[in-house]
C-alpha cells in the first residue's frame, strides 16, 4: 500500500496486521508466550525440580567440601563440632545437673550422643534454609532454575554431614555395649523420614528468609528453646515424672523428640520400647509427609519473587 503526502513523495504503508486490536493477554494465547520468570503450575514445577537433580546433588556436595576448607583440620569438624557439643552437654547436664538419673552411665552417653547429633541436623537444616535465598541471591538473579533447588540441596548437605557423624554414634554405641543388630536397620527409615520433615521447613524458612534476613539472628534462640524441650540431654518421661501427662505428651510428641526417640531405640540395647510414646511410627510419617507438603507448597506459592526488590 502507498500514500501520497501534500509535496507528492510516495510513502509506503505497511499492511494492516490480523493481530491488530488483540489485546496483550490474547496475543500471548494465540502464539504461546507467557510471562517471563512466571510461576508453574505445581506438577510443572515439580518436574522441573527432578530435572535440576543432578544440581541439586552437585551444589550440596560442594557446600559441604568448602564449609571447612579454610580450617587446618578441614572435614574433620564435620564429627569433631558435634562431638565436643555433646562432650560439653555431658559434662553441664550429665554431671553436673544429673539430668542422666533414671538412665544407666552405659546407656545416657550414648543417648546424648544421638540427640545431639540428630537434632543438630535439624537446627543445621532449618539455619541452612534460612539464608538459602537471601544468601545466594546472585544465583538467583542469574540463572533460570526451580528455587526450591537451594534449600532442598541444603538439607540435603546437612544429610551427608550427618552422614559423616553416625560413624562416630555407632562407635560410641558400640564402646558402650550396644552391638549391631537387626534394629539397627531402622535407623534408614527413621533418618529418611526426618530428612523429608527437615526439608520441608528448610523451604519454609527459605521464603520466611527471603524477605525477613533478621529471621536469621533470631532463629538460634528459638532452636535453643526447642533443644530444652526435646530431650536432647535427659530422658522426658523420667524428667516430667508426676507432672500433668499432657506436658510429657506435647514434648514427647514434637517431630525432633520423635526421631531422636526412633534412633535412640534402633541403636541402643538398653533404651526399650517403653520409652517411645503410643503410635510413634506413625506421628513420624505423619509429620514428615505434612511439613514436607506444606513447605513445598508454601515456597512454590513465592517464586516468582524471588530475588526481586
Amino acid at each position: 500500500m502507498s500514500d501520497t503526502t501534500h509535496d507528492g513523495a510516495i510513502v509506503m504503508s505497511a499492511p494492516p496486521s490480523p493481530d491488530d486490536g488483540l489485546s496483550s493477554a490474547r496475543l500471548a494465547d494465540k502464539y504461546g508466550l507467557s510471562v517471563s520468570g512466571a510461576r508453574p503450575g505445581l506438577a510443572e514445577y515439580v518436574r522441573q525440580l527432578w530435572g535440576r537433580r543432578h544440581f541439586i546433588l552437585a551444589f550440596s556436595s560442594a557446600k559441604l567440601t568448602a564449609q571447612y576448607s579454610q580450617a587446618k583440620l578441614g572435614q574433620i569438624w564435620q564429627v569433631a563440632t558435634p562431638l565436643l557439643n555433646a562432650a560439653v552437654y555431658y559434662f553441664i547436664f550429665g554431671l553436673l545437673l544429673q539430668t542422666k538419673r533414671g538412665i544407666p552411665q552405659d546407656v545416657f552417653v550414648p543417648f546424648l550422643v544421638t540427640g545431639v547429633f540428630v537434632f543438630t541436623f535439624t537446627q543445621s537444616s532449618v539455619m541452612a534454609g534460612v539464608r538459602a535465598i537471601s544468601g545466594n541471591l546472585g544465583l538467583v538473579r542469574a540463572l533460570h532454575f526451580p528455587r526450591a533447588s537451594l534449600p532442598v540441596s541444603f538439607a540435603l548437605q546437612q544429610l551427608q554431614q550427618l552422614l559423616y557423624s553416625m560413624i562416630v554414634l555407632v562407635v560410641v554405641a558400640v564402646a558402650f555395649g550396644s552391638y549391631p543388630s537387626l534394629s539397627w536397620a531402622l535407623v534408614v527409615p527413621a533418618l529418611a523420614l526426618q530428612f523429608l520433615f527437615n526439608t520441608g521447613l528448610a523451604l519454609i524458612m527459605a521464603r520466611m528468609g527471603s524477605k525477613t534476613p533478621d529471621l536469621a539472628q533470631l532463629m538460634p534462640f528459638v532452636m535453643r528453646t526447642w533443644m530444652y524441650g526435646s530431650g536432647v540431654m535427659f530422658s522426658i518421661p523420667v524428667m516430667l515424672k508426676g507432672k500433668p501427662g499432657w506436658i510429657a505428651d506435647i514434648l514427647q510428641y514434637n517431630p525432633v523428640a520423635i526421631y531422636m526417640d526412633l534412633i535412640r531405640h534402633a541403636l541402643i540395647s538398653g533404651y526399650g520400647a517403653e520409652n517411645l510414646p503410643a503410635h510413634v511410627w506413625f506421628a513420624a510419617l505423619l509429620w514428615a509427609v505434612f511439613i514436607a507438603a506444606v513447605g513445598f507448597v508454601y515456597f512454590w506459592k513465592a517464586e516468582e519473587r524471588y530475588g526481586r526488590g
